[in-house]
């Protein structure tokens, strides 16, 4: 039995912040093992890697954004997308605030 994406996704959004960090965690795990498998000094891209809680946000966003039509959102939208899943999620507030920061510094 296969399901379709929009029913993983679904799930996801109604899952708890803890199942969302674990699904993370796994992803990020993977991205170091097949980095380091390439023969990647760790040192060297360890930094550039988002942290478990950034990776949740990004979930988040691509769900809402997906939601949404799949419509590239505005600089204004983002903003609000972003806030949303603060709002939504309270743990992650200082996370969305952080990647908030950074967006705007590169702007």
């Amino acid at each position: 039995m296969s399901r379709s994406p929009d029913a993983s996704h679904s799930r996801r959004r109604g899952a708890s912040l803890e199942v969302l960090r674990a699904e993370a965690n796994d992803e990020l795990q993977t991205v170091v093992w097949e980095r380091l498998r390439d023969g990647e000094d760790p040192w060297e891209f360890m930094e550039e890697l988002p942290t478990v809680d950034e990776l949740v946000v990004w979930m988040l966003r691509a769900e809402l954004i997906r939601e949404d039509g799949d419509r590239r959102p505005s600089a204004a939208r983002d903003y609000r997308l972003l806030r949303q899943i603060a709002l939504d999620h309270p743990p992650l507030t200082r996370t969305v605030w952080t990647m908030l920061g950074r967006l705007d510094q590169a702007s």
